[in-house]
Formats: C-alpha cells, structure tokens, sequence
C-alpha cells in the first residue's frame, strides 16, 4: 500500500495538463504521541505525554477531473513528535521536546462544495529525516540539575528513538481549504496515524502520532 502511494504521488506530479494547477504551503503543526502507557508513576516520579507545537512545509500539485472533484499529492517537511513532562521528587520537572523530523506524502480526493470551499480526504505516508530532543527543566530547584547531563540526557533519548521507532508510518487525513484570493488559500487538516511506530512492541505496547496542520498557501495558474 505505501508502495502504491508513493507511486501515485509521482505520478501526480509528472502529468502536466490544462488542468494541473502547483502550488506551495506552509504553516503550524500540532502533534501528539499516543501511547498504551500514555502515564506512568513509579518510585516518586510521574510522567505523561503531551502535545508539542512544530511547523510544516512543502507542495503540491492538483489535477482536477472537473469543477467539482479532483485528485491532489503534496510533499511536505514536517517538524512533528510529542513531549513528555516528568515531575520528580525533589521539585523539578523536566520537559522533554521530542521533534520527530518528517518528509510527509500525502494523497488526497478532493471535492469542491463551492468554487472556493475543497473538502479532502486520503492517506498519508511518512519518512523520518532525523530525530531531536531537547531537555527544559523548571521548577524551584531547576537550577540544581548539571547542564552537561541534560545535553547526555538528549542524546541518550535521540539514540533511543533512532534504535526503537520505524523510520516509516502511515494514516489517514481530512480536512478543508477554502480560497480567499485568487491563488492564495487557508488550508486545516487533521491526521491519525495508523501505524504502531514501535519496531518491537512488548507486552501489546504501541506508539502513534496524531497531528493537526493549519497554514496558508498558494496555488499558481
């Protein structure tokens, strides 16, 4: 299935027609890490994971078959992920941002409820490029903590996600666009992972990412 998606996204973008319009987009990003084990407590620590704000960008290209439907793939480069925040005994939280770093491919069918209003629907593909993790501490005995074992601390959990999560995952997407001036055009979307990004679950452990997209764009005629 990924296969067949990535091939259509190509094939999107070879054909050149009256019809094919390109465009670019960017924007804001809101993701989250879902996990079985989303909260945890154990010996005076407790932890769970939270949403983290990233950024999208990319194109695309639209075929339309008329004035109603029509077919559109994109590439984009995501800055996706999660954070978890873990309270401990001695008054310190440490928040860690995990910035899961994507090449996204989405595929979507698309109907047209007026000239300017797109409503879309398709499944998307996702690649990692690289992950990032940043440590922020807080709390009235944030400054006890050594800054040189925060930054161990970040690579220790960047070689964890690079060793335990896939590289690839796939969902499915919707969402809206509604054009406000010639090409240019807002754009809100939804995303829901479907794949279990965990390389070797145990015990029915499971990992997936959801994200919401808001931004602009510009489609050019």
């Amino acid at each position: 299935m990924k296969k067949i998606l990535l091939a259509s996204a190509i094939a999107l973008f070879a054909g050149l027609n009256a019809q094919t319009t390109f465009g670019v987009k960017a924007g804001y990003a809101l993701s989250k890490l879902n996990s079985s084990e989303d909260d945890f407590q154990f010996g005076g620590f407790e932890g769970g994971l939270k949403s983290k704000s990233g950024f999208y960008v990319g194109g695309l290209v639209e075929h339309k078959f008329n004035n109603k439907f029509a077919i559109q793939g994109e590439v984009e480069y995501a800055n996706l992920g999660g954070k978890a925040a873990v309270a401990t005994p001695v008054g310190v939280t440490i928040t860690e941002k995990m910035n899961l770093n994507r090449i996204v491919i989405p595929v979507s069918a698309r109907y047209y409820a007026t000239p300017e209003l797109g409503i879309y629907a398709g499944p998307y593909v996702s690649f990692k490029t690289n992950n990032k993790v940043k440590f922020e501490a807080s709390g009235p005995n944030a400054g006890m903590l050594n800054p040189s074992a925060m930054r161990e601390g970040e690579k220790y959990v960047e070689r964890f996600l690079d060793d335990s999560l896939k590289s690839t995952d796939f969902g499915l997407f919707f969402g809206a666009d509604y054009k406000v001036y010639k090409g240019l055009f807002v754009d809100a979307r939804y995303s829901f992972g479907l794949t279990n990004m965990i390389k070797n679950p145990v015990d029915g452990e499971t990992l997936k990412m959801n994200f919401f997209q808001l931004g602009l764009g510009y489609k050019f005629k």
